[in-house]
């Protein structure tokens, strides 16, 4: 007899529910080649994420088994020893159709904790030559690489509990912008994060940090948030 995996698929949107496929088990299976093999031999219908399939883009992110993960690089003999697949859309954001989810507000965060740069120089200016060893700069690198999948939002409690959390991937977006030296912008980041949806927030569960793909540490990031509000309010600059 063909070895089967008994997937349970979330459908619908918000009030949807979870519907049962049967999915033949191969060698080296992702839970993405699960989601995919649905969608084109049994539920057309089936809306999801993906692109690149290689752990680049982070689009494919899905809660597998009720932990938010990359399904590309998730190996079904990994979470799934029994062969039993429990697949749902990612947690804290709104569901548009079943595994596709609506990131707008996670983005909306990045924008609001001033995630974006604020240059000191035009492109006629020379290049600035920013060395690799200082710890402004280790500091930035230990973040730099988060490519937005919002994972480590989906694993969050208290966004969970509080919808204004700007949450970790902004948050840590904020203080890897804090220690690039060509960045403007400090004074206006330091008090769009210092709010009471900000930093402060953050009860330090480390599922971020637990959950991030990249192996990024959210939680050092937000305690680097925290400390820098404090001195800037210490100092009258806050």
């Amino acid at each position: 007899m063909e070895d089967k995996i008994d997937v349970s698929v979330w459908r619908g949107t918000e009030q949807g529910e979870f519907r049962h496929y049967s999915v033949p088990r191969l060698a080296s299976q992702t839970v993405l080649d699960v989601v995919t093999y649905i969608q084109r031999r049994l539920e057309s219908s089936l809306a999801y994420r993906f692109a690149c399939r290689v752990g680049m883009c982070g689009s494919c992110a899905m809660t597998v088994n009720g932990v938010a993960r990359w399904t590309c690089r998730t190996h079904v003999e990994k979470v799934a020893p029994h062969g039993v697949l429990e697949i749902a859309p990612l947690s804290n954001l709104p569901v548009i159709r079943d595994l596709v989810c609506d990131m707008s507000s996670f983005f909306d965060k990045w924008a609001r904790a001033e995630g974006h740069f604020h240059p000191t120089a035009t492109r006629t200016d020379p290049i600035v030559r920013v060395q690799p060893d200082t710890p402004a700069r280790r500091a930035a690198d230990a973040g730099i690489e988060c490519i937005g999948c919002a994972v480590c939002y989906a694993s969050c409690d208290v966004v969970a509990w509080n919808a204004d959390y700007l949450g970790p991937a902004a948050l840590n977006r904020a203080w890897t912008l804090m220690n690039d030296e060509r960045d403007s912008g400090g004074k206006v980041r330091l008090a769009a994060v210092s709010g009471d949806a900000g930093c402060h927030a953050c009860h330090t569960h480390m599922s971020c940090t637990e959950r991030c793909p990249k192996k990024i540490a959210p939680t050092a990031a937000i305690a680097g948030l925290k400390r820098a509000t404090l001195a800037a309010l210490l100092a009258g600059r806050l």
